[in-house]
Order: structure tokens, then C-alpha cells, then sequence
């Protein structure tokens, strides 16, 4: 009874969302090595192929749940407009969906990519202070 409360409760939550058009910026922070082949085809799905790679989803089930999967290799938050246009003037390439950043001046967070962000590391949920790494990526 509570899997189908939750699921109606998401279908909802869609709905309401529509017209809204959320926007998330996902970044790869984590390589290659020792990745399992889930979690690469994960990242793939989401073109995510290397490190310091962008991409922009709407917010939505389906890529929540892609998010979550491969949480320990990657950041991710709400990104606003002004930061969503001038990542595409600045880093838009032709035909590719997904946007190559720089390493972020001045580096990451003090533990670095191991560590989540809540705990003063570079990986997982972020909400609008992706724009903040974005803009020091560009």
C-alpha cells in the first residue's frame, strides 16, 4: 500500500512540475578507476563519459533515480537560467549534449572528492551552489 501512496504521490509531484521546467546540473567529479560496470553504464546514460563533464536534466524521476545511483561519483544541484545560458555561450559544442568543464579554480572543498558535500567534500547533492562551481569550472 505505501509503494503505491508513493508512487501516485511522485505522479503528482510530475504534474505539479511540468510547468515549472527544473533544470539540474550534474558534474562528474570522480574518474574512471575502480568503477563497477553498473555504475558506467549509469554514467554513461547520462553522458557523463569523463571527468569535469556537465550535463543539464530536467528534474524528474526517472534521472533522480539515475542521480542517486551513481551519487558517490558525482555532484549535482539546481541551476538557474543566468548560469544555464552562460554555460551555453561559453561551453556549448555542437551536437554533443553535454558541456566539457575546466578543473574549478582555486580546487574543491576542503576533503575533496571523497567526501559528500555535507560533510566539507565535492560529491553529492549541492542545491544552487552548483551555480557557484560551475561558474569557478567555465
Amino acid at each position: 500500500m505505501k509503494k503505491m501512496e508513493n508512487k501516485i504521490s511522485e505522479q503528482t509531484e510530475e504534474i505539479q512540475n511540468k510547468g515549472k521546467k527544473e533544470n539540474i546540473a550534474v558534474i562528474r567529479i570522480r574518474g574512471n578507476v575502480t568503477i563497477k560496470g553498473d555504475f558506467t553504464k549509469t554514467l554513461q546514460m547520462l553522458r557523463l563519459y569523463k571527468r569535469n563533464y556537465c550535463v543539464v536534466v530536467p528534474k524528474n524521476s526517472t534521472y533522480m533515480g539515475m542521480i542517486e545511483k551513481v551519487k558517490d561519483h558525482v555532484t549535482w544541484g539546481e541551476i538557474d537560467e543566468n548560469m544555464l545560458t552562460e554555460l551555453q555561450e561559453k561551453r556549448a559544442s555542437r551536437d554533443k549534449k553535454f558541456y566539457r568543464l575546466n578543473s574549478p579554480k582555486g580546487g574543491l572543498r576542503r576533503r575533496g572528492i571523497k567526501a559528500s558535500f555535507n560533510k566539507a567534500g565535492s560529491l553529492g547533492y549541492r542545491g544552487d551552489k552548483i551555480n557557484d562551481l560551475i561558474k569557478k569550472m567555465i
